[in-house]
């Protein structure tokens, strides 16, 4: 009988927290790695892959300026989301009748 496992794929910003809480909290390393729901094996083996360097890239300048242009955007949307909003608010403040 065989099991149909999906494999779940995890951000590097997860994975690096992941293992600096499983260093720096404290706390056990199957606590931190059951807390975050993945199994201990994964999270020992994320440690073992951020000391020998495997999981980090090299970051180049164009990957930073993308980064950079989607936090502007991100900023943006936000504004112009909260504008949008202003205006519905008014826009239903006015339409009600006086009487």
């Amino acid at each position: 009988m065989e099991r149909d496992v999906l494999r779940r794929k995890f951000s590097a910003e997860f994975k690096a927290e992941a293992v600096r809480l499983a260093e720096k909290s404290g706390v056990a390393m199957n606590t931190v790695a059951t807390e975050l729901g993945i199994h201990d094996s994964v999270l020992r083996r994320w440690i073992r892959e951020s000391h020998s360097g495997v999981a980090k890239k090299p970051v180049s300048q164009q990957d930073m300026d993308l980064a950079k242009e989607v936090a502007r955007l991100r900023r943006e949307n936000a504004q112009l989301k909260m504008e949008r909003d202003i205006v519905k608010k008014a826009l239903g403040y006015f339409a009600k009748d006086p009487q």
